[in-house]
């Protein structure tokens, strides 16, 4: 069974901040591992790109998103702040808002998408 079709959202501001599917994904999974190592690893990502993302996300607004612990004898560690969880919280109910929006033309791409094709990866083309 093939999955569901989906949109996904970027966030475009004035002020020249970015916020789409990746950095959202990336505080969550900050969020549920606990690490930003952890977090980029389980995504194949190198710890210096998530590092730098993560610092990214912490100077685009006026609070920071993401918290680091240092290591130590507990060891180290990473997670959200309340901004961030309320950031990630915002991002993603705009999202299905989205989706919930465009529901019907959806469905209608869906049921004339020809089933038979295949990508040939080389189209980034939205």
């Amino acid at each position: 069974m093939s999955q569901p079709s989906k949109t996904t959202i970027r966030i475009d501001l004035d002020n020249g901040v970015r916020l789409g599917p990746g950095k959202a994904q990336l505080l969550e999974l900050i969020a549920e591992h606990g690490s930003i190592r952890a977090a980029g690893a389980s995504i194949g990502m190198s710890y210096r790109r998530a590092w730098l993302l993560g610092d990214e996300i912490n100077r685009m607004f006026k609070e920071p998103a993401i918290f680091t612990r240092h290591g130590g004898k507990s060891g180290g560690g990473a997670g959200l702040t309340e901004f961030g969880q309320e950031l990630l919280s915002r991002y993603r109910r705009m999202e299905k808002a989205s989706r919930d929006a465009m529901r019907a033309d959806l469905d209608w791409l869906e049921s004339n998408a020809d089933p038979r094709f295949e990508t040939t990866g080389k189209s980034d083309d939205a």
